[in-house]
């Protein structure tokens, strides 16, 4: 049956980001639906951020589309025109290759949650607003190409 159960989909909070930038999305929980329900063409995650908590820092991808769907409460998207707050039934693109970084904060009293859909070839990106930017192997460098520490 192609009616995936939420709930049975394994939630994390995990992140591959370095110190200090992995505190901002500390409060951020991802369920992965398209391995969980045997997709591989695209990616696709339900995403709830609790009050405070950051989707990512701001990026943006080379090789990847992202599009968006705010399902419940509210948060604040962040790019380089500034900040536009999405509320349930809202929709965002980010197309590839645009540099303009984005993200979610929820800036709420109240827990919000969201679909996010991405397709392409990862080839990497980039973080606008500190020094980092991520390869297509998933490896987090400074922007002169030094890499982060190991996570340990």
């Amino acid at each position: 049956m192609p009616k995936i159960d939420l709930e049975s989909v394994t939630q994390t909070n995990r992140t591959g980001y370095p110190a200090p930038f992995d505190e901002d999305v500390a409060g951020r929980f991802i369920r992965r639906l398209a391995p969980a329900s045997g997709l591989t063409d695209f990616g696709a995650s339900h995403v709830v951020l609790k009050p405070g908590a950051w989707s990512s820092q701001r990026h943006w991808h080379d090789g990847e589309d992202e599009f968006l769907v705010m399902l419940d409460g509210e948060a604040v998207l962040v790019e380089d025109d500034g900040p536009v707050t999405l509320r349930p039934g809202d929709v965002a693109a980010f197309p590839k290759g645009i540099s303009n970084g984005h993200h979610l904060r929820n800036d709420s009293g109240r827990d919000c949650a969201f679909i996010v859909i991405g397709g392409g070839a990862c080839t990497g990106g980039s973080y606008s607003d500190i020094d980092m930017m991520f390869t297509a192997d998933g490896a987090y460098m400074h922007k002169d190409g030094t890499p982060y520490p190991p996570r340990r």
